[in-house]
């Protein structure tokens, strides 16, 4: 199978919500030498407005913050936005991982030991990843099919298209293929997903997304027989291979 195209890297707008001025400064002294937008906001209040009024290609989100913390601001922003969200944290235990990733974060980095360039490393991966998904400027009418990669997911019109055909998805079935297309080979949990298809919190099990997954793998082999790019990993979830 031909795979995914990318865009080439580009600059982009990060936003750092962060109580701690030196080690926000810092941050964004080693964003901008990457060649990146890097804003600052210390109160977690802050970060959901910005957001909203500023679109930035990426959070980079503080989990204790005065105001309100990483965890309530990412659930808020997953109500609303797709865009990547990096928890910076102190705590280092499991379950706090598990709490920011489940909540919708797509990475946690551990604030001890501290390392700048492992944060911006982190964030570059996850930009390309994101950007896999990205709309392709210029790409005709929004009902002609684009040449191109096997699966576009176009975030902007809420378009999808496989082999150049569009699908015919639900709101639901496409935040789905937004999710696993986001970063192809990674294995997404159940729980994760949940939070990523139902944006409500609405009470559904995770078997859920097995019901999801079965209709999107239905309308992708419609139009490539034989084709299963979704793949189950037993007692996991679901990943993306492209």
């Amino acid at each position: 199978m031909t795979p995914v195209t990318t865009t080439p890297a580009a600059p982009a707008h990060i936003l750092i919500v962060e109580d701690e001025p030196k080690m926000a400064a810092l941050v964004m002294d080693y964003l901008r030498a990457a060649g990146h937008r890097a804003e600052w906001r210390h109160d977690g209040r802050d970060a959901v407005p910005y957001v909203r009024d500023h679109q930035p290609d990426l959070v980079l989100l503080d989990l204790m913050l005065p105001g309100r913390d990483g965890l309530e601001v990412c659930r808020e922003l997953r109500t609303f936005s797709d865009v990547p969200v990096v928890m910076l944290t102190a705590r280092v235990e499991e379950a706090d991982r598990l709490a920011g990733l489940e909540c919708g974060a797509d990475d946690y980095i551990c604030k001890t030991p501290f390392s700048p360039r492992e944060i911006v490393a982190r964030i570059k991966a996850i930009l390309r990843r994101s950007r896999i998904a990205a709309p392709v400027a210029g790409a005709g009418t929004a009902s002609a099919a684009p040449p191109g990669p096997v699966l576009r997911v176009d975030v902007e019109s809420y378009r999808a298209y496989f082999q150049g055909t569009l699908l015919d998805l639900t709101p639901v079935e496409f935040r789905l293929l937004r999710t696993l297309a986001s970063a192809p080979g990674h294995v997404f949990s159940r729980d994760v997903l949940l939070t990523r298809l139902h944006h409500d919190h609405r009470a559904v099990t995770d078997r859920a997304v097995d019901s999801h997954v079965k209709n999107l793998r239905r309308k992708l082999a419609q139009i490539d027989p034989g084709c299963d790019p979704i793949r189950a990993v037993y007692g996991v979830g679901f990943r993306l291979d492209l």
